[in-house]
């Protein structure tokens, strides 16, 4: 009987980044309860609702996989508005969908023996993936401030809000 290779810090480490849980509130959590009126709120002062900032984190989701799964090199986009995409109350559901499908499309990369190679220009898919996790959660952060700004926090499952 042979036991399987070890599990790198790593492989082990990313999936809980993307999904949160440990460190910060999981991103199931962030989302759960959230009205599609509530979800395009634009609170006072602020620059984007959670909807936006859930598109913005899709775009760039959908990028970085994009390279990781071609090994090809993807042109940025011209300007970073490109990246905030609009979207309506009508798509709040299709949204979180692609949310959670891009999430399930990273999963079996964390575990790749190929990290360090380059994909895009000089990007490892380490770095890739290490971007999809941090990118993901600066960005949750802001949409848990969103929700407490519109009086939509925190969630029915409850927040880190001692």
């Amino acid at each position: 009987m042979t036991t399987p290779p070890p599990v790198s810090t790593l492989a082990r480490l990313l999936p809980r980044l993307y999904r949160g849980g440990q460190a910060y509130v999981g991103v199931e959590a962030s989302l759960a309860g959230l009205s599609s009126a509530q979800a395009v709120q634009v609170p006072p002062g602020a620059p984007h609702s959670v909807a936006g900032l859930l598109a913005h984190i899709n775009w760039w989701n959908a990028w970085m996989l994009d390279v990781i799964e071609t090994g090809a090199p993807v042109p940025y986009p011209k300007s970073a508005a490109d990246t905030w995409p609009a979207i309506q109350q009508s798509g709040w559901d299709q949204l979180k969908a692609e949310f959670y499908m891009l999430l399930s499309r990273i999963d079996t990369h964390a575990a790749r023996p190929d990290l360090q190679n380059p994909v895009n220009h000089e990007e490892t898919i380490g770095e890739l993936l290490a971007d999809f996790a941090l990118h993901t959660a600066h960005h949750f952060g802001q949409i848990i401030v969103v929700r407490q700004l519109i009086g939509a926090w925190p969630p029915p499952g409850g927040g880190d809000t001692w």
